[in-house]
């Protein structure tokens, strides 16, 4: 794996001290950026190169969202994971919509956030299994969420597929799972895309949840 240049974005400085100094003691860190908050960032990002982003939400001066925005509207390749509080989850559908690559919660341990930086940085999506249990048990407790039928009806094979990709597993990882080749999962992948109306996999995955199509269980 090549080495990575990675950016954390949070305003709490204890915080980004210490992810950056778990962080720099990984094989795979080449150098790690800092800033207090999106505007910082997104005014930093001319004069840097970086691979992953991992921005927190709630910021002064510019939040996650408006820096995600921003910053893809003048990068599109970067990769972005939120890094989010258990109170962020209004607006995890507006980081997803604005193009986060994955999702976790700041408590999670060291551990997974190394793999969603390796996901993400490889092209993969990463969303937290304990994020999305959140999110489904807030939503069974409000019941306000209002569905919406996709515009064509999700086939038994394709309703498996979109189970293991809400598991975060990649295209390979899934046609391996189902002994199935990648390039049928390639298409299954597609056409799920293209009858829920969504612009990738993070919104997939929302999507999934949101109309209770698929429910993550431990």
């Amino acid at each position: 794996m090549q080495k990575l240049k990675i950016y954390l974005v949070d305003d709490h400085k204890l915080f980004r001290e210490g992810l950056k100094l778990l962080l720099s003691t990984q094989d795979f860190v080449h150098h790690i950026y800092e800033a207090s908050n999106g505007r910082e960032f997104i005014e930093s990002l001319s004069l840097v190169d970086c691979d992953v982003v991992l921005m927190d939400i709630e910021m002064p001066e510019m939040n996650g969202i408006e820096a995600t925005r921003e910053a893809l509207r003048l990068h599109p390749d970067l990769k972005i994971i939120v890094l989010s509080m258990y109170g962020d989850e209004q607006y995890y559908y507006k980081m997803i919509d604005a193009g986060a690559k994955g999702f976790m919660l700041k408590n999670t341990g060291i551990e997974n956030v190394i793999t969603a930086i390796k996901k993400v940085a490889a092209g993969e999506n990463f969303f937290s299994e304990e994020l999305l249990f959140t999110i489904l048990n807030n939503m069974r407790d409000s019941n306000k969420t209002e569905t919406e039928s996709p515009d064509s009806e999700i086939s038994e094979r394709e309703m498996e597929i979109l189970y293991h990709v809400c598991k975060g597993k990649s295209n390979q990882e899934i046609a391996d799972e189902l002994f199935i080749s990648k390039r049928t999962v390639d298409k299954h992948r597609a056409n799920l895309l293209s009858k829920t109306g969504c612009r990738n996999t993070a919104a997939l995955v929302m999507y999934a949840i949101k109309n209770k199509i698929i429910e993550i269980n431990d």
